[in-house]
């Protein structure tokens, strides 16, 4: 049965764009998705995630950068889209150490534009993404979106808490129902080659050494991509309401629920490649985190997420993936 709601995602080329974009597809929502296909890493990817979603008829593709509010404007007035899945961002926590700017214009600039068009056209509901980073050195486990998030250590979380805010207040102001979703490092199928787990495949193929930061001793709580998928697709319908003084607003933490740590994580990495890593032992850089952890329990109170996927069957599935599009010719 088809679904009637047209829905924008922005970002549709990127990992998590294309990963949802996907999952909707084929419940048989009707999707147009936009994607400036920067080159923050190799566009080919881009292209080769957007050439599977174009082989849906339900899927259109327009090439189209946030930061350009014009473009913005002339899409929302050739569409009456019902939803906004925000996911286009300027990624990386490293990256936003060096190219301040490009963080500032995308994650800031471009965010307001998107807040803008939700304003004057009346969606029904914006799902945006923000990040576990906003929790910056936070000591308390687990994270809960009710902890103080005051002190962001990379420019790319101060940027994320800053849509949290720019979100709430447009909510209050003008009624717009928003929920923002902070994601604890996402990984699987299709991922983004600037993140550990697909540098360090690379790597360890190519039998070259891997940095290894913090003497292995950090945590993550990785999260499946289709567990954060099915996250998203659950909420929607589940918009938020006014009540009494508050927003039509919501923030949920969406993780596994379960940190691991990186020692831990190459182990399992070794184990699916069938090789051993050369490690190169680095202190801690500047801009990470020595643990994340997601508190999940109001997410699994609205719409009864719970995440499915154990680490060890997740990267087994990237792996084959990975060695499937790098080394089989399988484009």
């Amino acid at each position: 049965m088809a679904n009637t709601k047209l829905i924008l995602i922005t970002g549709a080329a990127g990992f998590i764009g294309f990963q949802v974009s996907k999952q909707l597809l084929d419940d048989g929502f009707t999707i147009v998705g936009i994607d400036n296909i920067n080159d923050y890493y190799d566009v080919k990817l881009k292209h080769d995630r957007l050439a599977i979603l174009k082989n849906s008829p339900n899927f259109t593709f327009i090439k189209l950068d946030i930061t350009d509010k014009e473009a913005l404007i002339q899409l929302f007035n050739q569409y009456p889209f019902s939803v906004i899945i925000h996911l286009a961002a300027q990624a990386g926590v490293r990256y936003s150490i060096d190219n301040p700017q490009s963080y500032a214009d995308s994650n800031l600039g471009g965010f307001i534009n998107i807040l803008e068009a939700c304003r004057h056209y009346k969606i029904e509901h914006l799902i945006y993404a923000s990040s576990s980073s906003v929790y910056g050195m936070n000591k308390k486990v687990p994270f809960s979106v009710d902890d103080p998030v005051n002190s962001p250590v990379s420019l790319y979380a101060a940027t994320k808490r800053a849509n949290e805010l720019l979100a709430y207040s447009y909510s209050h102001l003008y009624s717009i129902p928003c929920t923002g979703l902070r994601f604890f490092t996402v990984y699987g199928p299709w991922g983004r080659p600037d993140m550990a787990y697909f540098s360090f495949t690379k790597a360890i193929m190519e039998e070259k050494p891997i940095k290894v930061f913090n003497h292995g001793k950090m945590e993550r709580d990785f999260t499946y991509v289709s567990d954060i998928v099915e996250g998203i697709k659950r909420l929607i319908n589940h918009i938020p309401k006014k009540n009494n003084e508050e927003p039509p607003y919501a923030l949920y933490n969406i993780g596994n629920n379960k940190p691991e740590s990186l020692g831990h994580f190459i182990e399992l990495l070794e184990t699916h490649i069938g090789k051993k890593a050369i490690k190169e032992m680095h202190p801690m850089q500047p801009g990470d985190v020595l643990r994340t952890y997601a508190d999940i329990k109001p997410l699994q109170n609205a719409v009864g997420f719970q995440p499915s996927t154990l680490l060890n069957e997740g990267l087994k599935e990237f792996v084959k993936w990975y060695k499937n599009y790098y080394y089989s010719g399988e484009k």
